[in-house]
C-alpha cells in the first residue's frame, strides 16, 4: 500500500490518501480542507480510482474538504454513526466557533460502527471506535498502520473539553490502542508521524504515567 500525506488548512490538518498496490483504487482520510496540492494529488490518484472518503471525526478541521472531493471523484463518505450530527451542525463540528467558513452540509454515504471492515481493493480497513475528542471518533487500521485522527498523537491526545469530548473515555480509546498486539505506524490527524511503540514509552497519556489533570 503506498500513503501519501498532504497537510493544509487553518490549524493545519494531514490528509492522507491511502493507495492498494494492487488496484490502485484510492481513499482519502480527513479531507479537512481544499487546496491546489489536495486536488492535484487526487487527480493524479485518477478521480475514477477514489472509491472513499474517510472520516475519522466530525471536526470542521477533517471535513471541509468533504464537498470537494466527493464532487471530483464521487467517492463515498464513510463516517462513525455517533458523529453523524457534525456533518450539518455548524455548532458540533465547531466551523463558525473557530472560522468564518462554515461547513456545506453534506451526507455520510456509509456510517460506520465499531469492527466494520472497509474494503479498498485487496486492503482491508478496520474501524475502531475510540471517542473522547468527539464522540464519534474512530481509528482506521490497516496492515501495518493505524490513522488516529486526533485521539493519538505524538507524545499527545486530542482535546476533550469540546461538545460531546470525555477525557474518560479519550483514556479508555488510548489504552485501547495501547493494548493493541504488535507495532503500528501512527498516522495523526496533526503534527508528525511516530509508531505506536513509541507512544507506549513516551506517551504522558499511556501506560503507567496517564494522569489525570484533576490530580
Amino acid at each position: 500500500m503506498k500513503i501519501t500525506e498532504i497537510t493544509g488548512g487553518v490549524v493545519p490538518t494531514n490528509c492522507y490518501l491511502l493507495t492498494d498496490d494492487a488496484t490502485g483504487d484510492t481513499a482519502v482520510i480527513d479531507p479537512g480542507f481544499e487546496s491546489p496540492e489536495l486536488t492535484k494529488a487526487v487527480m493524479e490518484a485518477g478521480a475514477g480510482k477514489v472509491k472513499a472518503i474517510l472520516l475519522t471525526h466530525g471536526h470542521f478541521d477533517h471535513i471541509l474538504g468533504v464537498n470537494a472531493v466527493k464532487e471530483l471523484t464521487n467517492a463515498v463518505v464513510y463516517l462513525y454513526s455517533d458523529d453523524v450530527p457534525f456533518t450539518s451542525d455548524n455548532s458540533l463540528n465547531l466551523s463558525t466557533a473557530i472560522t468564518s467558513q462554515p461547513v456545506q452540509a453534506f451526507k455520510a454515504d456509509v456510517v460506520l460502527n465499531d469492527g466494520d471492515t472497509i474494503k479498498l481493493g485487496s486492503l482491508k480497513i478496520r474501524v475502531l471506535h475510540t471517542p473522547g475528542h468527539t464522540i464519534g471518533s474512530c481509528c482506521f487500521v490497516v496492515e501495518d498502520a493505524i490513522f488516529t485522527g486526533d485521539t493519538l498523537m505524538q507524545c499527545s491526545c486530542g482535546r476533550t473539553d469540546f461538545p460531546t469530548g470525555s477525557y474518560t473515555q479519550m483514556l479508555q480509546s488510548l489504552k485501547r490502542l495501547e493494548n493493541l498486539k504488535g507495532d503500528y505506524h501512527i498516522y495523526p490527524g496533526h503534527e508528525s508521524e511516530t509508531t505506536l511503540e513509541f507512544e507506549r514509552k513516551n506517551n504522558p497519556f499511556m501506560g503507567n504515567s496517564a494522569y489525570d489533570p484533576a490530580d
